[in-house]
């Protein structure tokens, strides 16, 4: 038998359609390069400035960046307190990241079903989950929509619960005129490659509490009271006090070079995204065998993903569209299975509601490819198999 290559298993040559083809351009790569002459590499003056702009595009106060979105949501849980003996809700179709970040705090995620519609948390799921131990709700703004905020906060102000909002999915997602992440305590984003905005890996945090800002920083840099830059110019170095245990969650330079030029086209790249998933909208309006997504033209959505329902009718189903698109050199993929089938948090997370809905969607649903350089002959492509 032939020995078998590593590589082969990456070997994308046959596909026509990528599921995602991240965006780094020649001004991305000029500064990232222009970072190596920095005697500071991490945790500097491009990390700053990266966070004073991030914080100006989504309206808060304050944003500080992390190595990633997990370390987000998990440093954001810390800081307001949640752990051992806490129940904090969360959407049972969602990111495994999302249910880690509660676990990592000692605190219990609670798995609450989706809305049919739109696939965010559901609020009748949500008031269906409260008990006398519950301390937070995590939202997801699934796909980039975003969350019935105004009612989640309401449900929170009445029952004393903070919110963490997990918009990894929603750079540039508005609700009326405010950005998804400022409804909240905290807001958490993502920058992994597939994001909207791509730092390779990395994460923030958008607040308006000062005193939450204040405990992230220290918690994501192990505790320290002075940043590296600080210990060397104010003072001895290692004068420095540690007033909480804490985590090695920084972001480098390079990360934060590469997310303010991306930064710069957000905008335009999420119009891109957004034209491209109404040109799907407009080709399967018609189309029996599919639910379309609800994505209005006047609506400030940042359609991370395009997700669609596939109606299961003799032959054709989700499972078979994805192996007819596989076949043709398209990929394709489904977000996500739900939480409460995972072996983990079957011991771990605590489910009140019947989750009818999840269990629903998650058949029928698949992800169809979706990126701001995707041509129309591409999606045309997806569409013939339809």
């Amino acid at each position: 038998m032939k020995k078998r290559n590593n590589a082969d298993v990456f070997n994308d040559s046959h596909i026509k359609v990528p599921f995602v083809l991240p965006e780094i351009t020649n001004e991305d790569k000029k500064a990232i390069l222009s970072t190596l002459n920095q005697n500071l590499l991490t945790d500097g003056p491009k990390l700053r400035e990266f966070e004073n702009k991030f914080a100006k595009f989504t309206g808060a106060k304050y944003a500080i960046g992390v190595s990633n979105a997990t370390a987000a949501l998990q440093l954001s849980l810390k800081a307001i307190g949640i752990g051992k003996g806490d129940e904090v809700i969360v959407p049972d179709i969602t990111f495994i990241a999302s249910v880690n970040a509660i676990l990592f705090t000692g605190a219990t995620p609670i798995i609450a079903d989706i809305d049919k519609e739109d696939y965010n948390i559901s609020i009748d799921s949500i008031k269906k989950s409260l008990t006398n131990k519950t301390k937070a709700i995590m939202p997801v703004h699934f796909t980039g929509k975003s969350c019935k905020m105004h009612k989640i906060r309401n449900i929170a102000k009445k029952n004393n619960l903070r919110i963490i909002e997990d918009c990894a999915h929603a750079i540039g997602s508005r609700l009326g005129k405010k950005h998804v992440g400022t409804f909240g305590d905290t807001g958490c984003f993502s920058f992994y490659p597939t994001k909207n905005i791509t730092t390779l890996e990395g994460g923030m945090v958008i607040t308006n509490s000062r005193k939450i800002s204040e405990e992230i920083k220290a918690l994501r840099n192990h505790g320290i009271t002075k940043s590296y830059k600080d210990r060397f110019t104010k003072g001895k170095p290692w004068e420095y006090d540690v007033i909480i245990p804490g985590y090695n969650y920084r972001l480098d330079e390079i990360r934060s070079a590469l997310g303010i030029s991306q930064l710069k086209r957000i905008a335009k790249n999420n119009l891109k995204r957004k034209k491209a998933a109404l040109y799907y909208n407009s080709k399967l309006k018609n189309n029996e065998s599919v639910i379309i997504p609800k994505i209005l033209k006047d609506e400030d959505h940042a359609c991370h993903l395009y997700v669609l329902r596939i109606k299961e009718n003799g032959k054709f189903s989700r499972d078979y569209l994805f192996q007819k698109l596989l076949k043709n050199g398209i990929r394709s993929s489904v977000h996500y299975k739900p939480i409460h089938e995972f072996t983990a948090y079957k011991k771990n997370a605590k489910i009140i509601d019947k989750l009818d809905n999840s269990k629903l969607v998650y058949k029928e649903m698949i992800s169809l490819p979706l990126y701001p350089q995707i041509k129309k002959k591409q999606q045309n492509l997806v569409l013939q198999n339809f």
